[in-house]
């Protein structure tokens, strides 16, 4: 399968669907995903409030993740907890 015709959302719409009746569609989509199609290609999605706030969470533990790795290793600096 080519990865560019994947669809990653259970459901889809078009985007004419979508531009009729957006509150619909998303009170339909509940907690899920959904593709927006142009011309039966994903080219869009729709993603409920709360799930993209967890996606951006965890990139932002892959980033801090990343630091903490490139840093491993590097120079220590010993503190006592008296001086915190």
């Amino acid at each position: 399968m080519n990865l560019t015709n994947a669809i990653y959302a259970s459901s889809t719409v078009s985007i004419t669907e979508l531009r009729r009746n957006p509150g619909a569609i998303i009170e339909e989509a509940g907690n899920s995903p959904v593709a927006i199609l142009n011309h039966n290609r994903a080219t869009a999605y729709l993603v409920p409030a709360q799930a993209f706030e967890a996606m951006m969470d965890k990139l932002e533990d892959l980033e801090l993740a990343e630091i903490v790795k490139q840093r491993r290793g590097g120079k220590t600096l010993k503190v006592s907890l008296d001086d915190l």
